[in-house]
């Protein structure tokens, strides 16, 4: 296969990879938002809770790996030299901050799991917009290459 192909196709599974990762990572949140507000126990609280497994486990989380293995095979089209290119490095470095965020909004995912609330609604509501700002971040170095 050509290269320009195999990029192309890569590109194209990194990019719907990366729109799946993020319609979780911004409702997740916000079912935490919600959630919060039910009654430990109730129908709907065990309802929540049932969103917010799956959402992280059969979307979420194969749609962040397969976002990180398009991007790693985008890069290794492109030639392990463009990793010198500094939007890239950065691009990378917000991209493991977005996994962070993953990562810490799973660790809150199994806190409702478990009935612990901790924290405010108003706590959950500020913790939906931190993907927000990485990923407007990342399309603006992606689209722009400012550096």
């Amino acid at each position: 296969m050509n290269s320009i192909f195999l990029y192309n196709l890569f590109l194209s599974l990194h990019i719907i990879s990366v729109i799946a990762w993020m319609a979780g990572l911004l409702y997740l949140p916000r079912l935490f938002v919600y959630h919060f507000t039910k009654k430990i126990g109730s129908e709907s609280s065990e309802t929540f809770k049932l969103m917010e497994i799956r959402l992280l486990r059969i979307i979420m989380n194969p749609a962040m790996i397969f976002s990180w293995l398009f991007g790693i095979a985008l890069i290794s089209t492109l030639g392990v030299e463009s990793l010198s290119a500094l939007w890239l490095q950065l691009k990378v470095l917000f991209v493991l901050l977005l996994s962070g965020v993953h990562g810490y909004l799973a660790k809150i995912t199994k806190e409702f799991q478990q009935d612990r609330r901790a924290r405010s609604e108003r706590f959950y509501r500020i913790i939906n917009e931190f993907p927000t700002v990485l990923m407007i971040i990342i399309v603006f170095l992606v689209i722009f290459k400012p550096i």
